[in-house]
């Protein structure tokens, strides 16, 4: 069972982002994106913080510094993918962004064939290119683009180099201080854009999702997410966390939320498109982690 504890971690991180969906967008109505943001993460990082102060106390100093470095541009690209999204939902809908920003499973072999020169296993493509189909009946999103959903393609995008960045360090850095750097940025990078967006109305809710999703989703499923990219390749590691939107269209039925027979359908393709990649030839697993020069990137 222990060789399949990266994917679990995975799975639980997918979870954790998919279930708590339905209460980020109702604490999106009365609260700011940014000021959300800002809290959660702000929340996440007093949490997470102490475990990792004495965790990087016990490495060397070059242990440090590449730990400071790394989780410095790890957490821009994170904001990034945040800030662009933010910005396409001012215009795009919501089932159009959810589909775009789902296309990081399709850059995210892109990059990493890109920066290792060569091609993802067959299994892993064709898992992706199924989960992709799947991923639009899911969301229901259709094809008009403008200016929002440029945004929320240049998200994709980000996402994916910040999933392959993740995974060529994530192998030698402890996952809470990686993720607590990470977090830190977010912290920093959003007080500009709480400043312009104002904080909006903290209800009760806005507090308790900021609370519960810097808990559960930042602290505990970002330090997951970490955890299984030591042992996961990136392509199938993306393709794995692609269950969010499966596990959010749950936690929707749940919520009230009724799926139709193509919804239905198309987390019925996703995982279909994850059991391919995951059982057919090809299947690539990283060796344990060891404190050695990474690959340039």
């Amino acid at each position: 069972m222990r060789k399949y504890l990266p994917e679990a971690a995975l799975v639980l991180a997918a979870f954790f982002f998919g279930v708590t969906f339905p209460l980020v967008a109702n604490a999106l109505d009365d609260a700011e994106p940014f000021a959300y943001l800002l809290i959660r993460f702000a929340i996440a990082v007093l949490v997470l913080g102490p475990f990792a102060l004495v965790i990087a106390r016990r490495g060397s100093v070059a242990e440090r510094r590449l730990l400071t470095r790394v989780g410095l541009l790890a957490g821009v690209l994170l904001v990034g993918g945040y800030a662009t999204q933010t910005i396409g939902l001012e215009t795009a809908s919501p089932s159009t962004s959810a589909f775009i920003t789902g296309l990081y499973v399709v850059f995210t072999p892109l990059v990493e064939g890109a920066l290792h020169r060569k091609s993802p296993p067959k299994g892993v493509l064709v898992g992706i290119a199924l989960a992709t189909v799947g991923l639009y009946m899911l969301t229901g999103a259709d094809f008009e683009f403008g200016a929002g959903e440029l945004w929320t393609l240049a998200c994709a995008v980000l996402f994916a180099i910040w999933i392959v960045y993740q995974g060529e360090y994530a192998k030698q850095v402890h996952p809470i201080p990686f993720t607590t750097v990470q977090m830190i940025v977010v912290v920093v990078l959003c007080v500009p854009g709480t400043a312009a967006q104002g904080v909006g109305d903290l209800t009760g809710l806005a507090v308790f999702a900021a609370a519960f999703t810097g808990i559960a989703c930042s602290s505990v499923a970002l330090s997951l997410q970490v955890y299984g990219q030591r042992h996961i390749a990136a392509s199938r590691a993306a393709l794995i966390l692609l269950t969010e939107p499966v596990f959010a269209a749950i936690a929707g039925y749940v919520d009230g939320e009724r799926l139709g027979s193509v919804e239905l359908g198309g987390a019925a393709v996703i995982l279909l498109g994850i059991t391919i990649a995951e059982l057919g030839p090809g299947r690539e697993q990283i060796p344990r982690p060891e404190l050695v020069e990474p690959h340039p990137f």
